[in-house]
């Protein structure tokens, strides 16, 4: 018999070993992730700042810096949920604004801030709900139906309160949402608050079926479906809990201001996508986690603040907040279409040819 014909494939890359130590192969592992660039960018925001802008690194603005992006980081917790799904919620500063207003309308009338304050989130938790049945029982997509409740929920708030502002509240409240945790400078209880809320988002979303079932809902709701995860009803409570969780940030604005105003965080919800599709989270859906988006939410607020401090005017950080807003949605795209230009192209498979002269005649024997 002729030899048999081998078609031979690359020898595969060589395994880690003591030529790639563990720390290595965990530094490769850590920049492969996708909330990377953000964490690095992070760490040159806060760098650059504190190096070449006056007074950032001080504790009196760091307190401040907290306290200014802590309805963003609050209501970008929810957003994270929602957006890995597939879906977005444009009307979570409407929900804060109406809320405020409500809380305005509650104390003018006699009604004990600490019951107002619960109705206050029944209220936000209505709201969300509206969304949630709109989107799931109604079948619309979720970006026109929170454009439409953006405008409707913000349109109420001017119903109740019009033109005016409540600043009664009282002077223990208002002084008491601005103190620092354990007498910490520069370092407001806000800030300790929504950082134990983003680890338990970050277990919910990383480390239980329920978040698992986020993930494969954003990649195939059809397929999530049809493997038992209750589509409706999950992408229903996520929008309630964006709209409660929105109202806890109409709260503690009001308080952090000391007043009620209709046109409260107007263009808000802007710096909340931003953030969380800075974070890394996909638009589309299926990636992203907690991590990046916290990341993401102190970066913008880093910039912003530095560049108020540079006495920048606020339509100047409306701009660079457009930008970056483009900016994190056109970056993920380019940085997988590198790695996929980078990635090698799949080795063959090695497989004996017989030669023709093995292949038995008629009337032969093999």
């Amino acid at each position: 018999m002729a030899p048999e014909r081998v078609i031979t494939s690359p020898a595969p890359a060589p395994a880690a070993g003591p030529d790639r130590p563990g720390g290595a192969r965990r530094m490769a592992s850590l920049l492969s992730l996708r909330e990377s660039p953000v964490v690095a960018a992070l760490v040159v925001a806060l760098l650059g700042a504190s190096l070449f802008v006056d007074m950032f690194a001080s504790g009196r603005n760091i307190s401040f810096l907290l306290l200014s992006i802590a309805a963003i980081a609050l209501m970008a917790l929810p957003m994270t949920l929602i957006v890995v799904t597939g879906e977005i919620d444009l009307s979570v500063a409407s929900t804060l604004a109406l809320t405020s207003a409500t809380l305005g309308v509650l104390w003018e009338s006699g009604v004990p801030i600490e019951t107002a304050l619960w109705i206050c989130l029944a209220v936000g938790a209505g709201l969300g709900a509206l969304n949630g049945v709109l989107v799931t029982v109604m079948g619309l997509p979720s970006l026109a139906v929170t454009i439409g409740t953006m405008a409707l929920y913000r349109g109420l708030a001017y119903v109740l309160l019009g033109d005016r502002a409540v600043a009664s509240y009282p002077q223990s409240w208002v002084s008491g949402s601005r103190d620092p945790f354990l007498g910490i400078e520069g370092l407001p209880w806000i800030a300790v608050a929504v950082l134990v809320l983003a680890v338990l988002f970050a277990v919910l979303l990383h480390a239980t079926p329920i978040g698992r079932s986020l993930f494969d809902i954003g990649n195939n709701d059809e397929a999530a479906h049809f493997t038992g995860t209750p589509v409706r009803w999950t992408k229903f409570w996520l929008f309630t809990l964006s709209g409660t969780v929105a109202a806890g940030a109409g709260v503690f604005w009001t308080l952090q201001y000391g007043t009620s105003r209709a046109d409260t965080a107007f263009g808000l919800e802007l710096q909340v996508v931003a953030a969380v599709l800075l974070g890394g989270v996909s638009i589309f859906g299926g990636v992203g986690s907690v991590l990046g988006v916290m990341c993401g939410v102190l970066l913008l607020g880093v910039i912003r603040n530095a560049l108020q401090l540079f006495g920048l005017s606020s339509e100047v950080l409306q701009i660079v907040t457009g930008l970056i807003l483009i900016a994190s949605v056109v970056t993920p795209n380019l940085v997988a279409r590198v790695r996929a230009a980078r990635a090698p192209a799949p080795a063959s498979v090695s497989a004996p040819v017989p030669d023709s002269t093995d292949r038995p005649h008629n009337g032969e024997q093999s």
